[in-house]
């Protein structure tokens, strides 16, 4: 849904940060510490050196230099996903924020660079909606996935909320935080240029459809399954999605 002249360098972000979070996620069977460890340092060498033997940070480092990403950026992710080898709580709203910025904020960034085609002045004017839209995102993956992360991987993301006995009060005030991020984060694509504005607002409409799934669902149920968009669903989003942004009426 985006148009390909930023289709490319968009896949080549999606795979470096999809890559690093399987290692901690998903190798199991691993020394995911090492394997992490030398992700970071052939990633490092990768942008140092232009090159990588490694198709996937390859293709990010091209991306990288295009854009002119900021390597901040990029440090920001991997300190966030390091901190998945072995951080299993987060007690305060500070190390809450600090990892989702690190995990989806900055990503939300990455890709706004390639939105904006490398314009400094659109990209600074955008920065705030582009991470509260990221943010947004994030949080509705957290609340989806709280059996997930519970019961296989121990990780609760949420501060301050006890998951063993989550009640509808501690859910709506995280609804609450996520819809005030997703109307931040609509006021920007409303300013998007014209070959990502599609995409993402069609990101932005599945996530939204997705929250008012979670919002509907009794909190203890959240716990103990899976909320998912069905397809059919997905497809009716897709078309409603389309005539509105012809319309202009996004």
């Amino acid at each position: 849904m985006l148009y390909s002249s930023i289709r490319g360098d968009i896949y080549n972000i999606y795979g470096f940060v999809r890559f690093a979070d399987e290692i901690v996620d998903s190798f199991h069977d691993y020394d995911k510490e090492a394997l992490f460890n030398r992700f970071s340092e052939d990633l490092d060498l990768a942008l140092k050196n232009r090159i990588s033997l490694n198709p996937i940070l390859n293709s990010f480092q091209h991306t990288f230099h295009k854009y002119g990403l900021e390597r901040e950026l990029v440090d920001a992710f991997m300190q966030s996903m390091r901190l998945d080898l072995h951080k299993t709580d987060y007690l305060t709203d500070a190390e809450y924020k600090a990892y989702i910025y690190g995990s989806a904020d900055v990503v939300g960034l990455m890709c706004l660079k390639v939105f904006v085609k490398g314009n400094t002045e659109k990209y600074n004017e955008l920065k705030d909606t582009a991470m509260a839209l990221g943010s947004a995102f994030q949080k509705v993956n957290f609340l989806r996935d709280l059996k997930a992360d519970y019961e296989g991987l121990n990780r609760t993301y949420f501060p301050n909320t006890d998951l063993k006995n989550l009640n509808e009060s501690s859910k709506q005030n995280i609804i609450d935080d996520i819809e005030a991020d997703f109307e931040k984060g609509l006021s920007g694509i409303k300013k998007l240029p014209i070959e990502a504005k599609f995409g993402v607002f069609m990101a932005y409409r599945y996530y939204s459809q997705l929250l008012k799934k979670l919002k509907k669902t009794p909190a203890l149920k959240i716990k103990d399954s899976r909320i998912r968009v069905s397809n059919p669903k997905k497809i009716e989003l897709l078309m409603r999605s389309y005539v509105k942004y012809q319309l202009n009426l996004m």
